[in-house]
């Protein structure tokens, strides 16, 4: 975890909550509310995603997509992923098979039989 000095208040008080959850005994208790956590997190993801992305949106007017990187120690095309909302996981999807449609994913290097050849 990130040193808890580097931390804002609002992702120390996040990690709190999260990690507050350890400390329930009862077992069939953690589970259900680890569950419902769960089930309200996925909604939160997508907000923070996108404030996220809006805000470096912002961020890009007047600088490139590699300046506004540099600020935040990605890369440049990093920057305009997430200045699109382009998560990691869309990213990962991207390359590999659509198995619904029988598409494939990004082509593999094929392996020689032969190693000196």
């Amino acid at each position: 975890m990130e040193d808890e000095a580097k931390q804002s208040e609002e992702v120390r008080r996040l990690v709190l909550a999260i990690e507050a959850f350890k400390d329930i005994e009862d077992i069939e208790v953690r589970v259900r509310e680890v569950g419902k956590a769960l089930s309200e997190m996925n909604g939160y993801t997508a907000v923070l995603r996108d404030l996220r992305a809006q805000d470096v949106q912002t961020m890009k007017q007047g600088k490139t997509w590699a300046d506004v990187g540099r600020i935040f120690g990605i890369s440049g095309a990093r920057a305009q992923q997430i200045g699109s909302g382009v998560s990691g996981a869309q990213r990962r999807k991207k390359d590999e098979p659509d198995k619904e449609r029988g598409r494939p994913g990004r082509p593999r290097k094929k392996k020689t039989e032969d190693p000196d050849a």
